[in-house]
Formats: structure tokens, sequence, C-alpha cells
């Protein structure tokens, strides 16, 4: 057998790195191995990974230096930020996390051009910014941002493209996984099952988590001919009457869908509800742009185990709460 190709991947410890240096390590050809980057090689998911045979690297976004000694040798990287990471309020009033994204970015696109990765797979998403009218009352967040962890990661697609190396977009939409906590179904007064989500009647992308991982292969596989293409990985596209639906197959009793709009979400007063208010504004005024972007016939070639929401429902039903 040839020598193996190395994958850096970043974030592998978390769901969308994770789940690529599990398809590596599971893919019977051989013909990739998986270079895990984390900033703690000593966690428990760190150590997890390097029992089942990955190559587990310390490497931090935010130190060039220790992404182009990760990066050295690797045929390919995937790249993932975390906007969501934990942080001060200290911290994100001296650098907002859209900041903190376009800074780690530009950081591992340098790196990767430097170390001589002939492959970028890029983890990002679409700029919301487009799909808002101007004075239309929804909420601004750092001088111009409608959803920053969207708009942030869409701009910093330019530090990838400066870079000269070969570029797949990737994009994950929903994901199943989120059915389990913040789109979970609820019981009512009476006690009946509902499903209160912000999708009005636009039809919703979603995904399981570990199907972005296996997509990300995929298009390592085909190799650079995917450079300047952007992938949308879903395995369903519904309705959110159809997601109760699915949910009421799976759970055995009626979940009827509630619909809650954006203005009510804003309003909630949760921490981040003007962001979670515009992304599902976002989502059902940019339904019919986000279903044209998805290449099923694409997507079940780069990963024939492609799940749709009745499959992952079918596996997963007893972590849906009820």
């Amino acid at each position: 057998m040839s020598e193996q190709q190395i994958i850096a991947v970043v974030g592998a410890t978390g769901a969308q790195g994770g789940g690529l240096v599990r398809a590596i390590l599971d893919d019977r050809s051989g013909r990739f191995a998986a270079r895990a980057l984390t900033r703690d090689p000593g966690s428990a998911r760190a150590r997890e990974l390097a029992a089942l045979g990955a190559e587990v690297v310390g490497a931090d976004l935010d130190d060039a230096g220790s992404l182009r000694k990760a990066f050295d040798g690797a045929h390919g990287a995937f790249v993932v930020t975390n906007f969501w990471e934990p942080r001060t309020p200290e911290e994100e009033r001296a650098r907002p996390a859209t900041t903190k994204e376009r800074e780690q970015a530009g950081n591992a696109a340098r790196a990767g051009q430097e170390a001589g990765v002939r492959h970028f797979v890029w983890s990002t998403l679409s700029d919301t910014r487009g799909y808002f009218r101007p004075g239309d009352g929804t909420p601004s967040f750092e001088g111009s941002y409608k959803v920053p962890h969207a708009d942030g990661k869409a701009e910093a697609d330019r530090l990838f493209l400066e870079s000269g190396v070969p570029t797949t977009f990737l994009q994950a939409n929903v994901y199943y996984e989120a059915f389990r906590d913040m789109f979970a179904p609820r019981r009512d007064e009476t006690g009946a099952l509902v499903l209160p989500l912000g999708f009005g009647e636009a039809r919703v992308a979603a995904q399981a988590a570990e199907d972005v991982g296996r997509t990300a292969l995929g298009i390592f596989r085909h190799g650079i001919g995917m450079a300047g293409r952007r992938v949308s990985v879903a395995g369903s596209v519904l309705t959110g009457a159809q997601y109760a639906a699915a949910l009421s197959l799976a759970l055995g009793e009626p979940v009827t869908y509630q619909a809650v709009s954006p203005d009510m979400i804003r309003a909630a007063g949760f921490p981040g509800a003007g962001e979670v208010g515009n992304m599902l504004q976002y989502l059902i005024a940019a339904a019919p742009d986000i279903a044209e972007l998805i290449d099923f016939e694409l997507l079940r070639e780069l990963n024939p185990r492609l799940q749709s929401f009745d499959t992952w429902l079918a596996a997963h039903r007893d972590t849906i709460p009820r």
C-alpha cells in the first residue's frame, strides 16, 4: 500500500472535527491518516482519539507557529473555528468572537500555505445580511452583523482564497442533535407533546453531526477538483410540521408543531436571544436559496452513509427528552 496522506484536523475533539477523525479511522481504504489537532492533547477526548489510532498533536488557532508545525507534512487540512467557545465578558469585550474567528482563520490559512498543504476544507457559513432590510427593526451586533456566528465565518472565506491553497467550502445546517436540547419537544399544560420552533412554514435543512465529518472525508477523497466548490450538508429538508411528524412516529405519540415567530424569540430575553431570533428569520427568508445549494446526489456520492432525519431518529429516539 502506498504511503498514507495525512489530513490535519483542527478542532478534532469537537463535533465536526471529531466526526472527520473517526471517519478517516473507519475508512477501510486506509488512504488517509488522521492527525488530530487540539489545544489539550491530554484531555479525555484527545486520549480517546489516540487510542483509536489518530496522531494527536497540540496546536492552538491563536498560535500560528503551533499550526505551522502541526500542518507540516499534511496533504490536507480541515479547519473549523468555534464561535461559541466559553469566554469571559472581559475577553469578549477585548476581542469579539467574530474578530477571534477571522484572526484564527487567517492564522490557519497562512500556516497551511507555509506548510505546503495541498487542500483545505474550510467549515464556513453563508453571509446572512442580504436577507435583512435596512431599518427592519432587527438588531445588529458588533456594528453590521445580523447573525455573527455565520456572517463572520463568511467574511473569513476570502482568507483561504487569498492563501492560494485549493479550498472547498463546507457548510453545515441545523444539527439533528438540536432536537435533543434547544429544539426538543416539550409537554404543554395538558401533557401533550409540542414542538415549538421558529421555522415558520419554511423547509429547513438539517443533518447529523457525524455526517459533516463523513462528507469532509468524501471531499478529500475527491481531491482538489473540489476546490472552489461550496458543499452544503443536509440529510433532510423538512418543514417544522414534518419534523414534528417524524418525531411522532419515532416516539410513538403525537407531537404537534407550534410555530414561534422570530420576534417572540428575540423578545424572550435569554442570552443570545437576539441572534437566535435573527438566525431563524434568516432560515425562513433564505430557505429557497439554502435548498437550492444542497445537491443530494453529490452528498450521497461523498458520503454514502448520509442519514435522513427518520434514519437518525431510529437510532437515537431514546435520547429525545419527553
